[in-house]
């Protein structure tokens, strides 16, 4: 039997990158998964056949988490098709503009943080009126919290508060038996941070890695499955350092 047989997972941000490993890791582990995507339908269709040519089920969601009422209607959806909620893993995210604070467009702020902080909000208080009891949160956030640097003032600051959020739902959750964590992964090979760095930037930090590489998100994923499987049911308001040791 498969470890979360009978499961019903969320994943936002599930067609590409971490997200999708996630996405195909949940589902193998037995879990009918439903994920969100922005944009790339054929990113998402590719996820949805990976699932169900090994055995899986996945269905992909359309939404634009930054939008008025698009967190929400995801949940509803999902819970729907599924017909009920076991996990929920808050994985998209924006990297957004970078800038120093001075010149930093108050537009540009505003979005980073509808899409990193005010989404998962909202998909987490669907969760705590809609999950079973048991269940599973956990949120995507990201070295740069306890390593700022900077022009990435609006990202640090989002993920910064989606920590504080996980550590403020673990507490209201815990007597359901709810577990909510973070987990914070370092350099993860993925669009997103090829997009976000330079080459050369990228290319020295496996020398800054005890594991000696870039991590990929099968790694960032299999930490993510751990916490939401049953194994993961006494770690709850942890934020865990998914970066081979990069700190």
């Amino acid at each position: 039997m498969s470890i979360l047989e009978g499961k019903s997972a969320v994943v936002t941000g599930g067609s590409r990158g971490i997200g999708r490993a996630v996405v195909e890791r949940l589902a193998r582990d037995g879990a009918a998964v439903v994920f969100g995507y922005a944009r790339d339908d054929k990113a998402a269709e590719d996820v949805v056949r990976t699932v169900e040519a090994a055995g899986g089920a996945a269905s992909a969601v359309r939404c634009e988490l930054s939008e008025p009422g698009a967190a929400e209607a995801l949940m509803a959806q999902a819970h729907a098709r599924l017909g009920g909620l076991d996990i929920l893993v808050n994985n998209a995210g924006t990297s957004g503009e970078k800038a120093l604070i001075a010149d930093l467009d108050e537009v540009a702020f505003d979005h980073v943080m509808a899409i990193n902080t005010k989404a998962p909000f909202l998909t987490i208080r669907y969760a705590a009126r809609h999950m079973r009891d048991g269940g599973r949160i956990v949120n995507v956030s990201t070295l740069n919290t306890i390593r700022p640097a900077a022009t990435i003032a609006a990202y640090a600051a989002s993920k910064g508060a989606l920590e504080q959020l996980t550590a403020v739902a673990a507490h209201e959750l815990g007597a359901r038996g709810i577990t909510v964590n973070t987990v914070s992964p370092g350099a993860t090979d993925t669009d997103l941070l090829r997009s976000a760095n330079p080459a050369e930037a990228l290319a020295a930090v496996p020398a800054r890695t005890p594991l000696g590489r870039l991590g990929e998100p099968s790694d960032v994923a299999d930490v993510i499955a751990f916490l939401a499987g049953p194994d993961g049911r006494w770690i709850t308001a942890q934020n865990i350092q998914a970066n081979g040791g990069l700190g």
